[in-house]
């Protein structure tokens, strides 16, 4: 079936002038020209900008979201109250009857929540690279890209996903810049000892992230213990699978040898709180301990399916409120943390000069709207982002110096929505 090619915002502007803008702790006019933040100023002439009046408005990084799996949007609310692995072993049914055009329209679906609530960047665990980096440049944000390896030990299949994981590879040459690629390994109970052997060489070869599951609940590391005798992350390191390529999803249950690998040998955890907390997996992440050990720490939302939403604000406040309470400690995540921990890091862990307002950093941009009861009094801007305010404040959203939404309007947003309803429907008439 032929997808019809959609074009939002198709026009690159050449300079955007955001006038009198809450950035940086003060009021100021930032110059985005291209794609890149060229000027922060008191004060910008820019004749041929187009401006936006922001006086009533703040500039923040857009979120990257580092572990998501963008088309179960599909499978949202779809099983609900189970544990992890009952949890999983539906989902997958689900997942085997899902075709291209499914997977498109959940891609889209997913693009347009994640603008809608800030984000600008997300990393993928998934596949159908090609669908989704479509969807990407069709939405105007970025996508990191993978194909999942998932093989469960059986070796057939395991060269099977070797060759297809390099296809995907070979595909994603000719994608646009909003769009990159990593090699993503399921976990290690689900991948055999080789494909994470030949993963960890494959993404040393090509300069690629090594996106994994790990750690996610007391079970797998107990099975761990059973099946290998050590952690997960031991396991991995036995593999040679942990460097500072590696994007750990979850990294929840850990043990102090387990923070102190993950920190020597600079991984990028990711916390997935929300989806842990639904899931019952635990709730304890170490942040502290792996920051101070000299891991990279960063935030997801995990996919639809499990979080039910990809609202990176709300999962801000929930990563907050947790530490604070299981550490019974009110100072811990600072929300200097907490911000970082959102954009910062995690364009750090991609390498991508994004993450900061900051002249030279690409203009990814998100404008709060704080003229509403969440800012009032606005004492501390980034409290209130945090702790009262909601989704709702985005207003509007730059990637890669092109807006993408304005007055939280975006194009096309009703019929992405029509076509994954209907989506939706086919695909869960199909489970019996």
């Amino acid at each position: 079936m032929k997808l019809k090619n959609y074009n939002y915002i198709a026009l690159l502007m050449n300079e955007i002038l955001l006038q009198n803008v809450y950035a940086c702790g003060k009021r100021c006019d930032i110059l985005v020209r291209g794609n890149l933040i060229a000027k922060i100023a008191d004060k910008i002439e820019a004749p041929a900008a187009e401006v936006i009046d922001c006086s009533r408005m703040a500039a923040i990084p857009g979120f990257i979201n580092m572990h998501t799996h963008a088309a179960m949007t599909m499978t949202r609310s779809a099983k609900e109250d189970m544990t992890l692995m009952p949890w999983l072993q539906y989902i997958w049914k689900i997942e085997a009857q899902i075709d291209e055009e499914i997977l498109y329209w959940g891609n889209k679906l997913a693009c347009l929540e994640m603008i809608k609530t800030g984000t600008t960047c997300y990393n993928d665990m998934y596949w159908g690279v090609g669908i989704a980096a479509r969807a990407c440049d069709e939405m105007g944000i970025r996508g990191v890209h993978s194909y999942c390896m998932l093989d469960n030990g059986d070796m057939v299949k395991a060269e099977k996903e070797r060759k297809a994981l390099v296809r995907a590879f070979e595909e994603s040459k000719s994608f646009s810049s909003l769009n990159m690629f990593e090699v993503a390994v399921h976990a290690p109970y689900t991948v055999c000892a080789d494909n994470m052997r030949w993963a960890a060489m494959f993404a040393e070869e090509n300069d690629l992230p090594i996106h994994i599951h790990l750690s996610e609940t007391e079970q797998e590391v107990k099975d761990a213990q059973k099946n290998w005798g050590c952690s997960p992350v031991e396991y991995c390191e036995s593999l040679g699978l942990l460097s500072d390529r590696v994007i750990a999803a979850h990294s929840l249950w850990l043990s102090p040898h387990d923070i102190e690998l993950m920190g020597a040998y600079g991984v990028t955890a990711v916390h997935n709180i929300n989806s842990n907390l639904k899931i019952a997996s635990g709730y304890k992440f170490p942040m502290d301990e792996l920051m101070a050990a000299g891991a990279n720490v960063t935030l997801g939302t995990d996919g639809c399916g499990s979080s039910n939403n990809l609202d990176m604000l709300e999962a801000l406040k929930t990563a907050a409120l947790l530490q604070k309470a299981w550490r019974n400690n009110p100072e811990a995540a600072p929300l200097s943390t907490l911000l970082k921990i959102g954009s910062e890091n995690a364009a750090k862990a991609l390498k991508l000069n994004a993450g900061k307002i900051e002249e030279g950093r690409l203009a990814d941009i998100v404008l709060i709207d704080m003229n509403n009861v969440w800012f009032t009094p606005n004492y501390n801007f980034e409290a209130n982002l945090v702790y009262s305010a909601n989704s709702s404040c985005v207003d509007t959203v730059i990637c890669d110096g092109r807006i993408v939404m304005r007055g939280r309007k975006v194009e096309g947003e009703q019929e992405i929505l029509d076509n994954a309803a209907a989506c939706g429907e086919r695909l869960m008439s199909r489970i019996k």
